[in-house]
Formats: C-alpha cells, structure tokens, sequence
C-alpha cells in the first residue's frame, strides 16, 4: 500500500501506531484597534453588539474546525477549549489566548492556532465599522505538552496573564522526582560504541520535570546490575530508577533477572503495557522482556536499548508515571 502511494503529492502524516496521551496547546494573538475603537469595545457600544462573547464563541468555533481549514490536519475529538480575551489599555488591543485540550495520538497546537486566528477575525469584522485601520499581530504557540517530547515552553516564557500554565502539576508528572539511568552493554560500557538510549532517556526524564542524578554504563552482568540496584535504592535519595537494554533472549540480555532479584513488589502491567506500545511499531517488540516492580521506596522500570524505543515506551508511559511514583514512595493513594 505504501508504494502504492508513495508518489502522491501530499499526505496525512499516519499515527496510527502513536499512543493516545493527553494534549493540550496555549496560542495567543493581538489585535490593534486604536483608542476610539478601544473604548467602543470597552464599553459595549460597537454597532454589531457585545464583540468579546462574539469573538469568544467564534475562537471555540475555529478550535472545531481546524481540520475542514488546514487540509493536512488530523480531526480530533477535542475535550476542551477556552477564549480569553484581555482588555490592554496602554496599547489600545485585545489580547487572545486559546487553550485546547485533548486525548488523542497528535498535538492540537494547530487547533489553538486557529482558534486565536477566528477570534480575532472576528473582532476585526466587528470592529471596522468604527476604526478601519485594524492590524493583527503577535500570533504565537505559547506552550504545548503530550507526545513522546513531552513539554515545550516558547523560549520567551509565557506571559503574565497565563503564567499560572507553567505551574500546572499535570503537565510535568515528574516534578519534584529524583531519577537514576542505568544503561546495559557490554560494548558501550568497554567504549566500543557511544551510548545513545541513556542520553535519550534523560532527556526524556528532563522534559517530564524530573531531575536525574545517576546516569551510569555497566556491563550486561548480572551480579554487578543487582549490586548496583540495591546500592542505589538502599540510599533512598532515587524515587525513579530506569534500565535500557539487555531485555531481549540472548544470553547476554540479563536485566530483567537482574530486577526481579531485587524488587518486592512486581508491575506486571507496566511491562505489558510497554509491549504493547512498541508493537504498534515493530511486531519484535513482543519478544521483549521488559519488567517492573518496588524495591524499597523506589520504583524500577526496564526499557529497550534504542532511543527510538524508548521514545515510544516514554509516551506511553506518560499518563500513569507520576502517579506510579507517588505510590511507590508510599504517598497516599489519590
């Protein structure tokens, strides 16, 4: 099928072995409307009636139909959106921001964008009748989170008015969560090739708000892995501690033994559910061996040995990592 089609000109891009995650987008954009229309606008005297709620309802309305405007976005089921519009007298503008939310296999950036672009449309149609010289300006994707990147922030940081984003628990479920990685080969730990799926897992951490403050090579042995497990979980200082590699059928690949050796209580479904991700991607991924489990306050989770893998198990385990990590450091139950 795919060659079928490889010389068509455009295509949606195929998420289809994407997991689901939580999304959400913050756009923001301005309208300069001089200081006669400002005080129109201000007091609800434009001839076209009340134009906020107007424009609001038509932010909402371009949210919904981001994928009948732009050809090569995907239809989502939106769960949320919200229009603010800011009043800014030192300019004589309005500002508008737009927040989307959903739980689907693809950003929604692009339906907050558009959101932003319908509002202030709207608000310039409403508003020319009084002042003809409108300018639209300063349109920008403030913040996105889910997906296997995590959090993006605009360099900038966001303004004033919707600061408050940047504190929102949900959008880093690792805040506050020391991490440990452990990477497992033999041949980057004797410097035969340069660890890759270590590096990505830490970014990966960092994107989720954690810090990680173990990141270390052994060699695929398994005496040495279970020393070090212990080691680091007896110190207490690690709430979060990931492998990657060795969870294949070789020989070599003793990581999960390593695991069950010093864990208490076992996560099977941390494990199936990481099978099951990357299947979506390569059939071999059922070969896998990936397990979890508690070994004293600090849950211990094994990944694959490629970045690319790790992205994907990454995303999937997005929605319940933080939670998994209050519980094994024995937080109440929420």
């Amino acid at each position: 099928m795919d060659d079928l089609f490889a010389k068509s000109a455009f295509h949606m891009a195929d998420v289809g072995g994407k997991t689901s995650t939580h999304r959400r987008a913050l756009a923001m954009g301005r309208i300069l409307v001089g200081r006669t229309a400002y005080t129109h606008i201000e007091n609800g005297t434009l001839p076209k009636g009340d134009v906020l709620k107007i424009a609001e309802m038509a932010g909402i309305t371009g949210a919904k139909k981001t994928a009948d405007l732009i050809p090569l976005c995907h239809p989502l089921p939106l769960d949320h959106v919200a229009i603010r519009l800011v009043l800014e007298p030192k300019t004589h503008s309005v500002l508008v921001y737009a927040f989307v939310g959903c739980f689907a296999k693809t950003g929604v950036e692009m339906e907050a964008l558009s959101a932003v672009n319908a509002a202030l449309l709207t608000l310039y149609d409403l508003t020319k009748p009084v002042e003809p010289a409108l300018t639209i300006c300063d349109i920008s994707l403030l913040l996105k989170e889910g997906g296997k990147k995590g959090r993006w922030i605009r360099p900038e940081g966001l303004p004033d008015e919707v600061a408050n984003f940047a504190a929102q628990p949900a959008a880093m479920p690792l805040g506050g969560v020391t991490c440990a990685v452990l990477t497992l080969s033999d041949r980057a730990n004797d410097g035969v090739y340069e660890d890759r799926s270590g590096p990505a897992l830490v970014e990966n951490l960092n994107g989720l708000g954690a810090k990680v403050s173990i990141q270390e090579i052994l060699p695929d042995d398994q005496a040495k892995l279970e020393a070090r497990l212990r080691e680091i979980c007896a110190s207490g200082a690690v709430q979060l501690l990931l492998t990657t590699g060795g969870t294949g059928l070789t020989a070599r690949d003793i990581t999960p033994e390593a695991i069950a050796a010093v864990i208490t209580k076992p996560a099977p479904g941390i494990g199936e559910l990481l099978r099951s991700a990357s299947a979506r991607h390569i059939s071999t991924a059922w070969l896998s061996r990936a397990v979890a489990g508690v070994c004293e306050n600090t849950l211990i989770i094994s990944l694959p040995g490629s970045p690319k893998a790790i992205g994907q198990c990454m995303e999937a385990l997005h929605p319940i990592l933080g939670h998994a990590v209050r519980l094994s450091t024995g937080a109440q139950h929420d």
